[in-house]
């Protein structure tokens, strides 16, 4: 058992300011819950120092010690064997009362989640990147949002573990307990957050008759017994005329979500403010919040409230919330204790900036020699951006989509030495590459959805990432 050094402090500054100050020049990650009235906002995390980072890219397995500045190719293990292998020979114990204090942070694709079913690609790429990308650190810093209270810790890997928490303690120190409201050379545009959308101009890969004819196709299937419920997607595209750190400084202030993300990876970034928690392992108990339904804000309090109560009563995205649950049910009973798995929240409301979501909890207990890694294998990709069955929906989620997901619909988080692990569902995300930014979004489908009222619900999922590009967008009819 590795020991953790570990220096306590206090401090009013927003966690993303505290970000932009320390934030590494390469294999930069930052966990960030922006949604400060959020049950499930409470921790954001900073890497620093990283000791190893690993990827699997086309399928294959790579590795990059530190000091080394290029990857090696592994090819005797799969990356989830890798990971376990990894979290073993460095585990750790942690008592603290913050959930995470070293260990690995990154993504799973939903190209991953593909692989594992071994379904053939189809659908063309925008872009390339990492089907896989974690980076394990030195150093980490979290920050719990509610009591203001944070720690940094030390591994000791690449320096004695007192030495690296001094020397972030003087990085920082100057500017601690400073009222510092906006993060360097960024500047959010106020005109942005109360709506104006000017510069870039975005364009789906579908037209709106062709992504209603996709969801028409999916009903087929759904008619024939294929399937009983299935996520759609397009992806908006367009360039990118703002840093990636002024774009996902706009996101988190006008569409704050608990589990937001800023990672700057290899030759692209993303902006990640999403709403959905995919899986969460703690002390070997798992929950998962699948999403389903989804409603707009209203203009004024009595629309908004009306809205409300529409989604509340909505017997299409209740059915289809239930679906979703099933599956979970059935994927946790894989890898948890025989009558372990319960639902202790079916159908509950959630309120975001621009949405109501309709959610559920999912939990159960891992078998005693299950580990973070075999549950997340185990469930990956979530069932809510799948469907059910899941395999199926996958295959013809592949057919009828006309481009690939990418990181969309995957997942972003971190695996923690301890053996714990907390994972979000990669929506409401903005990914950056050579100066063209790319956006999924997407809906369940049922056999009662009408498309047209689908279509609508992705633009409005996407009307605050829009609003963070500064972006126009062009529907072809």
């Amino acid at each position: 058992m590795h020991t953790v050094s570990i220096y306590s402090f206090k401090t009013d500054l927003d966690p993303y300011i505290l970000y932009t100050h320390l934030a590494p020049k390469e294999d930069s990650i930052f966990l960030d819950s922006s949604k400060a009235d959020s049950t499930y906002s409470r921790y954001s995390i900073i890497g620093l120092n990283p000791f190893l980072t690993v990827k699997v890219h086309d399928g294959q397995l790579y590795e990059k010690k530190y000091p080394q500045k290029d990857f090696s190719l592994i090819s005797d293990k799969d990356i989830f064997a890798y990971m376990k292998q990894i979290i073993y020979a460095n585990q750790i114990k942690n008592t603290t009362s913050f959930p995470f204090i070293g260990g690995g942070m990154g993504y799973f694709s939903y190209e991953l989640g593909k692989e594992l079913f071994n379904i053939v690609s189809k659908a063309p790429r925008l872009f390339t990147i990492p089907e896989c990308y974690f980076v394990f650190y030195d150093n980490i810093i979290i920050i719990d949002t509610q009591t203001k209270e944070g720690l940094i810790t030390g591994l000791g890997k690449l320096a004695p573990g007192d030495l690296s928490i001094e020397q972030i303690q003087q990085r920082i120190t100057p500017f601690m307990n400073q009222n510092i409201q906006e993060p360097p050379s960024s500047h959010v545009s106020r005109n942005i957050i109360k709506g104006t959308l000017t510069s870039s101009s975005l364009k789906s890969t579908f037209t709106r008759q062709g992504y209603m004819d996709a969801i028409e196709r999916m009903r087929r299937y759904m008619e024939d017994g294929h399937i009983y419920v299935a996520n759609m997607t397009h992806t908006f595209y367009g360039p990118c005329h703002q840093s990636s750190n002024t774009v996902y400084h706009k996101l988190r202030t006008i569409n704050p979500a608990p589990f937001s993300a800023y990672l700057s990876l290899d030759d692209f970034q993303l902006c990640c403010s999403s709403p959905e928690r995919f899986i969460q392992i703690k002390n070997q108990h798992v929950q998962t919040r699948p999403i389903k339904g989804t409603v707009p804000r209203g203009q004024t309090p009595e629309l908004d409230q009306s809205n409300r109560l529409l989604l509340e009563n909505s017997k299409k995205d209740k059915a289809e919330l239930l679906m979703i649950v099933d599956l979970e049910r059935n994927d946790l009973s894989q890898v948890c204790m025989p009558h372990s798995v319960h639902v202790p929240e079916l159908f509950k409301i959630e309120r975001f900036s621009s949405v109501y979501h309709l959610v559920s909890t999912v939990t159960g207990k891992l078998y005693p020699h299950k580990t973070a890694v075999d549950c997340f294998e185990a469930t990956f990709p979530g069932g809510s951006i799948t469907g059910a069955p899941k395999i199926r929906a996958m295959e013809i989620i592949e057919e009828l989509e006309n481009s690939s997901r990418e990181m969309y619909t995957g997942s972003i988080g971190y695996f923690g030495f301890d053996g714990d692990a907390d994972f979000n569902i990669v929506i409401r995300s903005i990914l950056i590459k050579d100066s063209m930014a790319y956006l999924g979004v997407g809906g369940g489908i049922t056999y009662e959805s009408d498309p047209a009222s689908e279509f609508q619900e992705t633009l409005d999922k996407a009307k605050n990432l829009f609003l963070a590009l500064d972006a126009t967008v062009c529907i072809d009819e």
